[in-house]
């Protein structure tokens, strides 16, 4: 199944599970209200307490309202999986009323995966509700582990549709299964936090009763202004890149859109390769300021094209670009990415060779038919030492992928 019906089908299926079970809710009443309120409490909480204009890309937006939707899916309280996800959608609708009246309702896609996921770890956990002791706590950790892998994989059948990837067999999934568009990757990160605590949140009711949830959920909702500011201080940085990016070009240094072109091509070798996470990052941000060492040229190069300069003027303005990088304020490691990207390509780190190889696709394709294959044998040419023969592979199959479709992340 190609991609984008894959993806609708995975939307209509989770519409059809939270329909489904509303109206068996409905029909047989609640069992054990108690929970299935303060739960359903706590998850609406954690919506309404979701950054109104989104977290950064590729992060869990409501971090508190997904780990109490776990935590009442393998709270032993007896519900069925279908009161589960019924009392997570009616939070979760709840919730989202103040962002729905600003414009700025749930992602569809993002819903579907937290219905299904949720439906996922319900079913799994409900037979588990008469096992006592440490293999209770076992179990619970193989329902985590397994509930993890069936959202990593929704996830990136999600991803591939955004990114529009080639349809066809399972090769296909494994760059994003590696990064997960920042998804499965981003399992080490906010994941494994919202797991844990899920996990926490049912052990808890279950030895202490309700109260435990206003006492681990307090000081959850009191970091919600920190994750605010985190996200804002991520925002300010992205846009001051982009800015920056804009700089050759509004100077007459490059072409129109020559940055923003080599950072989403970039990105996209980046996925197909594996990276994800900061890794992403860190080269989507050196790929829009690779040409910014440009600059201190008396006169402008025809077209901005650096690919065609012998190597010491590549190297030169390769320098001058990561001095100037290094007092914008971002991480040293985008610096040395822009730094090193003239160098030999042994000598490289990935993110350099991929912003080198992007950079000189862009700049010798042009706008003809006949400049793709051109640029390409250009590269293949020079993989004796300019140009990493896997990273130039990478760049055709994402070509003949119909090249990037989008725009450059956040």
């Amino acid at each position: 199944m190609s991609a984008e019906p894959a993806a609708a089908a995975v939307r209509l299926c989770a519409g059809a599970v939270a329909t489904g079970s509303v109206a068996l809710t409905l029909a047989g009443g609640l069992n054990r209200p108690g929970p299935a309120l303060a739960f359903g409490l706590l998850v609406a909480g954690g919506v309404l307490a979701r950054p109104l204009d989104g977290p950064p890309a590729g992060r869990e937006p409501a971090p508190l309202a997904a780990a109490g939707a776990l935590g009442y899916a393998l709270v032993p309280a007896g519900q069925d999986p279908w009161q589960v996800v019924a009392v997570v959608v009616a939070g979760a609708l709840a919730g989202a009323v103040p962002h729905i009246a600003r414009g700025r309702g749930p992602d569809p896609d993002h819903a579907a995966r937290r219905v299904l996921t949720v439906a996922f770890a319900a079913a799994c956990a409900h037979p588990l509700h008469q096992v006592t002791g440490a293999r209770h706590v076992a179990a619970l950790l193989l329902v985590l582990a397994l509930t993890a892998l069936c959202d990593a994989a929704l996830a990136a059948l999600l991803a591939r549709a955004r990114l529009r990837g080639p349809g066809g067999g399972p090769a296909a999934y494994d760059p994003l299964l590696g990064d997960g568009g920042d998804e499965p990757r981003g399992v080490p990160g906010v994941g494994p936090a919202v797991c844990a605590t899920g996990a926490v949140l049912a052990l808890a009711v279950a030895a202490a009763g309700l109260w435990a949830l206003p006492v681990l959920c307090v000081p959850l909702l009191l970091t919600q202004p920190a994750f605010r500011r985190y996200a804002a201080v991520r925002r300010t940085l992205r846009q001051t890149v982009a800015s920056l990016a804009r700089a050759t070009e509004v100077a007459g240094y490059t072409r129109p859109g020559h940055a923003h072109r080599v950072a989403a091509l970039s990105l996209a070798v980046g996925r197909d390769l594996g990276l994800g996470g900061e890794d992403l990052t860190v080269l989507e941000y050196a790929a829009l300021m690779h040409d910014i060492g440009q600059l201190s040229l008396v006169d402008p190069l025809p077209g901005g094209a650096t690919a065609l300069l012998p190597a010491a003027g590549q190297r030169r303005i390769a320098l001058l670009g990561g001095a100037v990088v290094r007092r914008t304020g971002v991480a040293r490691s985008v610096a040395v990415v822009v730094e090193r990207q003239a160098d030999p390509y042994r000598e490289q780190p990935l993110a350099a060779r991929i912003v080198r190889a992007a950079n000189a696709y862009d700049d010798l394709s042009g706008e003809t038919a006949q400049g793709a294959p051109r640029a390409l044998e250009h590269l293949r040419l020079g993989t004796a030492r300019d140009y990493d023969p896997a990273v130039v592979e990478s760049l055709a199959r994402v070509v003949a992928r119909g090249g990037v479709t989008g725009a450059v992340r956040g």
